[in-house]
């Protein structure tokens, strides 16, 4: 959704649930605004994905990750009368897929890094364009372990 607004930093959140020794189950909800001069996007979804981890060597962990999720993008911009508005909220489907590098410090904390992409289904919209479009994130991650 690049187009309608620009880069911003937001907080994320995530369960991690550890399936086995080299997969997890990871749940991600996250919420962000973005704006530019002209048009303002906001986008909420709801994902889970598979991790897979690579291999373990030390206590470095490189991994991939997809799965599949709900999404709520809504963009501000100019509709077929010319007038800047909302378009309509609705919810659909999409896929998310990237990868990362964890970093276990001790028995109870891990850090990384994580790329992901998320690709929400197009939107059809009664007035004005349809929403459309993806958007990638780059998180630095931070896990507490049970």
């Amino acid at each position: 959704y690049g187009k309608y607004g620009d880069d911003k930093i937001t907080a994320d959140l995530f369960y991690s649930y550890a399936a086995s020794y080299s997969f997890d189950l990871l749940v991600n909800a996250h919420m962000s605004t973005h704006e530019d001069d002209k048009e303002r996007m906001k986008v909420m979804g709801l994902t889970t994905s598979i991790k897979a981890r690579l291999v373990e060597y030390d206590n470095f962990s490189p991994f991939i990750l997809g799965g599949l999720g709900f999404y709520a993008p809504q963009a501000k911009r100019k509709d077929n009368d010319g007038d800047n508005s909302w378009s309509d909220q609705k919810v659909t489907f999409g896929l998310n897929f990237g990868g990362g590098l964890d970093l276990r410090l001790n028995e109870n904390y891990v850090v990384g890094v994580l790329g992901q992409m998320h690709a929400p289904f197009k939107i059809e919209q009664d007035d004005g364009p349809d929403v459309k479009g993806y958007y990638f994130k780059l998180l630095i991650t931070g896990m507490y372990l049970f």
